[in-house]
C-alpha cells in the first residue's frame, strides 16, 4: 500500500508540473489554452530526438525540454494568442482545440504515430527499499525535481516583484498599466514559463505516461480537472488537487482496475459539488 501511494504521489508531482503552466495562464491570466498539452508533447519530444539521434544523455535533455517549448510559447503568444485574451472562454476553447488537432496531425506526420521510448540511465533504473517499501529510483527523482519547482514557482508568485505585478496585471491591466507595469511583457514571460515547464512535464512525463502525438488529447481532461478540483486562485489548489488525482487513480488502477478512470471523474464530482469554486479558491 505505502508503495501505491509513493507511485501516486510521483504521479500526481508529474501531473502538477505539467498542469502548472496551465494553472497560470486558466487560473490567474483566465485564458483557457486547450492546446496546453501541445507544449507537454513538445518537450517529450525535444527529449526522444536529442537521445534517439544525438545521443545525448537523458539528464541533458531536460534544460532542452523546457527552453524549446518556452521559446515556442513566447512567440506564439506575441502572434496567435494575445488577440485572443479578450475573446470570449467559448473562443478560446474553440481557438485552441483547433489548435490541437492541427498540432497533433502536424506531429502525426513528422515523427510517425508510434510509441516513443527512451532509454533512462541506469541510476535511474529500478528500485530500492525502505523499511521494506519499495521506490522506485526514477519516480525519486522526478519527485525530486518536482519538489524543488513547486517550491520555486510559489515563491517567484508570491514573494517576488515580478509576481505581485502579475497578480496586479491580472486583477485590473489598465491600472496596472498606469502604474508602470508592462502587461504584454508579464504576460509573455508568464506565457513562455507555464510552456517551459509543460515541456520538462512532458519530457518527464515519456517513460511514465508514454508518448505519442495524442498526447495532448489523452490528457487534456486531466490538467483541466488539476485546476477545476484546485481552484484558480493560486498554485495550492492545483498542487493538492495534482497529488489527490495521482493517489487516487493509481489505487484505484491497482484495487478495482474494472472502473478505469471512473475514480477521477467521481472524486472531481465530488469536489465540485462540495466546493465548486474548487478546493482552495475563494468565491466572489
Amino acid at each position: 500500500m505505502l508503495t501505491i501511494l509513493f507511485d501516486g504521489v510521483a504521479y500526481g508531482m508529474l501531473l502538477f508540473i505539467l498542469a502548472s503552466g496551465l494553472a497560470v495562464t486558466l487560473g490567474l491570466m483566465n485564458f483557457v489554452n486547450l492546446a496546453h498539452g501541445a507544449f507537454a508533447m513538445a518537450g517529450g519530444y525535444v527529449t526522444v530526438v536529442l537521445m534517439q539521434r544525438y545521443d545525448v544523455p537523458f539528464v541533458a535533455t531536460l534544460p532542452f525540454a523546457f527552453l524549446v517549448p518556452a521559446a515556442i510559447g513566447a512567440v506564439l503568444e506575441r502572434t496567435i494568442y494575445r488577440p485572443m485574451y479578450a475573446k470570449s472562454h467559448l473562443d478560446q476553447v474553440l481557438f485552441s482545440i483547433g489548435l490541437v488537432f492541427m498540432v497533433v496531425a502536424a506531429v502525426d506526420y513528422v515523427m510517425g504515430s508510434q510509441q516513443q521510448l527512451i532509454r533512462l540511465p541506469a541510476w535511474l533504473q529500478g528500485r530500492f527499499d525502505i523499511a521494506g517499501i519499495g521506490i522506485g529510483r526514477y519516480r525519486s527523482f522526478v519527485i525530486a525535481i518536482c519538489v524543488v519547482l513547486t517550491i520555486a514557482l510559489q515563491y517567484v508568485l508570491v514573494r517576488t516583484r515580478f509576481g505581485s505585478r502579475l497578480r496586479a496585471a491580472v486583477d485590473d491591466q489598465q491600472v496596472a498599466r498606469g502604474l508602470g507595469v508592462n502587461v504584454g511583457v508579464i504576460f509573455s514571460l508568464t506565457f513562455a514559463v507555464g510552456s517551459g515547464l509543460a515541456g520538462l512535464g512532458g519530457a518527464l512525463g515519456v517513460e511514465m505516461l508514454g508518448l505519442d502525438p495524442t498526447f495532448p488529447l489523452k490528457f487534456m481532461i486531466y490538467f483541466l480537472i488539476v485546476v477545476t478540483v484546485g481552484g484558480r486562485s493560486g498554485l495550492i489548489g492545483p498542487f493538492t488537487a495534482a497529488l489527490l488525482i495521482g493517489v487516487v487513480d493509481v489505487a484505484g488502477k491497482y484495487y478495482v482496475p474494472q472502473l478505469g478512470a471512473f475514480l477521477i471523474y467521481a472524486l472531481m464530482v465530488a469536489v465540485l459539488f462540495l466546493r465548486p469554486q474548487g478546493l482552495f479558491a475563494v468565491a466572489r
